[in-house]
């Protein structure tokens, strides 16, 4: 682990998994403009990691992440400064996360309310415990959802449910996150960080070239058309690599392909 105060980051070269962790138990890992830059300090450290293939972001303690740590918003500079100030790194990280080829996986337990709800849905796999809590949290402040979480519920659960939950601010468990198609995957507490580690490795041994390219395929759309062109130039780029290669060997000779990323 590399030390920092609230953010812990680990990047293991042999698989190629980086490990991100939110690191305030005491606050149920609520974010300040601290922690906000030292996660986009981390994010932008694993995305730039040669040999990257998953990312993980988890929360230390009994919480994902409780959203923005509203003691902070009575600095000096006032409530819109501060939230500015937090929301100026903590989106720039989001985009990150977004954008970069590997793989995102978020692993929740506790609460992940606010900013932690969206930060949970920014994973491509959304790996719940149980005994995790969702709540949107936002309009109870008279505020407004930030980091994505607009976007990915819309994609998620369409325009009027997520309309539903945002201004009812309804406390969501795993069972109806994982009905609503919130997220990916309900797992029972005691054997959670077990689940998640495997779910992992599978994907960190999976062909991420081809990964990249379905994010990349989903992430953009425009009309029909446009859409089957893209995927016609991804999919001959992905015949032409290493793994496609590897994958159709292996399926031919009816044994697990070895994937290297190339």
């Amino acid at each position: 682990m590399t030390a920092n105060p609230l953010v812990l980051s680990h990047f293991d070269p042999g698989t190629g998994i980086a490990r991100i962790t939110l690191n305030r138990p005491d606050a149920l890992n609520a974010i300040d403009r601290v922690m906000a830059a030292d996660f986009l300090g981390a994010v932008r450290g694993a995305v730039e990691r040669d040999g990257l293939r998953c990312i993980v972001i988890e929360g230390a303690g009994r919480a994902f992440a409780a959203g923005g740590d509203v003691k902070s918003f009575g600095g000096p500079d006032g409530p819109a400064a501060e939230i500015d100030a937090i929301l100026e790194p903590m989106h720039a990280a989001v985009l990150m996360l977004r954008d970069c080829a590997a793989p995102v996986v978020t692993a929740v337990q506790g609460v992940a309310a606010g900013a932690g709800f969206a930060l949970a849905l920014c994973g491509d796999f959304v790996l719940v415990a149980e005994g995790a809590r969702f709540s949107v949290a936002y309009t109870r402040l008279g505020g407004t959802p930030d980091c994505g979480l607009t976007w990915s519920l819309a994609r998620r659960i369409g325009p009027a449910r997520a309309l539903e939950l945002l201004l009812d601010d309804p406390l969501i468990d795993a069972a109806t996150a994982r009905e609503m198609g919130l997220v990916s995957a309900v797992y029972p507490d005691e054997t959670f960080a077990a689940s998640v580690a495997e779910r992992v490795s599978r994907l960190a041994a999976g062909p991420t070239l081809a990964f990249a390219a379905c994010r990349a395929l989903l992430a953009e759309q425009g009309t029909f058309a446009e859409q089957l062109e893209r995927e016609r130039a991804a999919f001959v780029a992905a015949a032409g690599t290493q793994d496609f290669g590897e994958g159709l060997a292996a399926f031919l000779a009816r044994r697990k392909p070895d994937f290297s990323g190339t």
